[in-house]
Parts: structure tokens; sequence; C-alpha cells
């Protein structure tokens, strides 16, 4: 019996390592989709076994088009954009790509942690300005050595652990909260655990992000959990958007309370009007701003290589689900 397996973005020029990896019994096509499954044929829906997809959300209306589906590959670590709900009433299974962009998302937390502690985005930002009184030390509640600092981490999976590592490479304090994760598991690392996130944001000067979103995930950080961050802290968030309540952030920031903040993911992706305060500050280069704010596109684990990555651990993936019956990366139905 021959399976289908539908790559809907066209990600990738040819489908020769795919083929190569999930064996004859296998059909790849690949579609030309720009913005959602919307855009597909009934008729390719039709045919397809399994579904691989890296931008794109898996709603259960499109869900309901592919009569035949048994697995949904998510290209990436999150799953938050497939409506497990819909796809376990129907006993179609969901797997992600866990274990890639590790080490690029881990740096990127770090690196802009540093880049906004160390006044790397405060002189970039002020050079602009041509004044003497540009050039040279200016005192900013941002800039602090990192010895004298901790790293907080939420969320301990293999990113969270990364940039622990680098983290306390770089001389800081590592602690983190994560009640998943099983007892023991920070001594082999040489971090502090914390008990509650409470616990954990008391004693932050640099937050970084680094959990799933789930039901109980989303708005997790709001403003009161940044104002028990410490005066002056820096709040990094490379996971998800909607984990951090960025209206929040922009108000505490403003007020002066938290020093700095790096953002690789926002709510909405990409910005959509009406565009969050913060960054209509940012994009606005107002000066109350200098120093204080990285934006980047959702890139950070960006590298050649990361993208090799991708292609290999999604075949790899959805050889052993959908032709070996095995359960890998697969994500539970009933899970957060």
């Amino acid at each position: 019996m021959t399976l289908t397996v539908l790559e809907p973005e066209g990600l990738y020029p040819d489908t020769s390592l795919e083929q190569r990896i999930m064996g004859p019994s296998v059909r790849i096509l690949q579609g030309a989709c720009k913005a959602s499954l919307a855009e597909l044929p009934d008729a390719l829906c039709e045919q397809a076994d399994a579904l691989m997809t890296l931008r794109m959300a898996v709603p259960a209306e499109q869900i309901a088009r592919f009569p035949k589906l048994r697995v949904i590959l998510r290209m990436g670590v999150g799953y938050d954009r497939v409506d497990r709900a819909a796809a376990a009433a129907r006993g179609i299974k969901v797997c992600n790509v866990p274990d890639y962009g590790t080490q690029e998302v881990a740096e990127f937390a770090v690196l802009m942690a540093l880049a906004l502690r160390r006044g790397l985005t405060l002189y970039h930002d002020t050079q602009r300005d041509p004044s003497p009184a540009r050039w040279g030390v200016m005192p900013h509640p941002a800039v602090r050595r990192q010895e004298v600092q901790t790293f907080g981490i939420l969320g301990m999976g293999r990113i969270g652990t990364a940039a622990a590592l680098r983290a306390k490479a770089f001389g800081y304090r590592v602690a983190f909260f994560d009640p998943a994760l099983p007892n023991g598991a920070d001594r082999a690392i040489g971090v502090t655990r914390c008990r509650t996130l409470d616990e954990l944001l008391a004693k932050s000067d640099v937050l970084s992000i680094h959990c799933p979103l789930t039901r109980n995930t989303r708005g997790l950080i709001g403003e009161r959990e940044l104002r028990l961050l410490p005066q002056d802290a820096v709040v990094i968030n490379t996971a998800r958007g909607p984990i951090l309540d960025i209206e929040a952030l922009e108000r505490v920031m403003r007020e002066g309370h938290v020093a700095a903040a790096g953002l690789d993911v926002l709510p909405v992706e990409p910005p959509a009007e009406p565009v969050p305060a913060l960054l209509r500050a940012y994009r606005d280069r107002e000066e109350w701003l200098n120093g204080r704010l990285i934006v980047t596109p959702h890139i950070a684990f960006h590298t050649p290589q990361a993208w090799d990555d991708i292609r290999l651990k999604s075949a790899e993936t959805m050889r052993d689900v959908l032709v070996e019956g095995l359960n890998t990366n697969v994500i539970p139905p009933d899970s957060d």
C-alpha cells in the first residue's frame, strides 16, 4: 500500500531526501501554499495520509478536509498551531521536532541579554545622534556586570538547559522553574531549582522564557509577574509571544521597573494593526527606549544548519510514525 505525505508549503526544492528516508512505500507531494491550508485544492487534501507543516496553522476546519489523515507533523518545536483536540477526535497523531535549533535559540536568548546588559544596543541606538554628548560612557539602568546577576529560566527543556549552560559560562548565577522536570536534573549542571514561579521571578535579574505555549502558559507572565522581578530586570522571550503580556511589559518598562527586553516572538506574527504600544514606540524610535529593546522576527532558530536539521528530523519522524508505527515525538492528546 502506498502512503501519501503532503508538504503543502513547498519548503525545499525537491523531495529527494524525504523520499530516501521514508522509503518506496511513501509518495511525497508538495504544494505551494503561501498563507494557509485553505489554499489547497480538495483533490490534494483527499489523497493525504499525513501532513507536514512549518509555519501554517492546522485548525479543525482544515483537518476536516483530510479524510484519510493519520499523522500531522509540525516541523518545529512548538505545536500550538495544531488543533490537537480536533486531531485526537479523529485518532490522528500529532508530532513535533523537538531537537532542532536548540543551540541557536539558546545562544540567541543569552546574546540578547548580553547585548542589553553590556550596553551594545544602547550605544548602537544613540550613535545616530552626532552630538558630542553621545560620544562616551552613558549611565543606563540596563548595563550591569554579568557575575552579579541571576539568569532565571522559565522552562528547563532542551533549549532552557542549553541556555543555562551558556549563561553559566558568561558568569551568571542560574536559577530555573519547571514543574515538569524530574527532581535531580538541575544538579547535573549546577543550577538552582525554584519551587514556584514567584520564587524564580523574585531572584531573576534576567528572565528568559523557554516554555511551550499551552493553555497553562498562555498569559503566564503578566503585569503582576513582571512587578515581582527585581528593579531593572531584563526580560527575554524566544519561546512564544502569547506567554508574555506585551502590553503589561510596555507599562512596566515605561515606568522604569523593567530596564530592558529582548523579543524574538510577538503575540501576533507578523504584527498586525492595532500594533502593540511597545512595538509602536520601537518603530517610532522613541528616545525612552534607547538601549532598552531588541525586536527580531522569530528568527532565533535560524542558521543554514538548523534548516537542514528541520528537514532531516522531520522526515525521520514521519517515517517512524507513519511507516513504522512508532510514537517518535508524538504529543499526547491530553498534554497541556
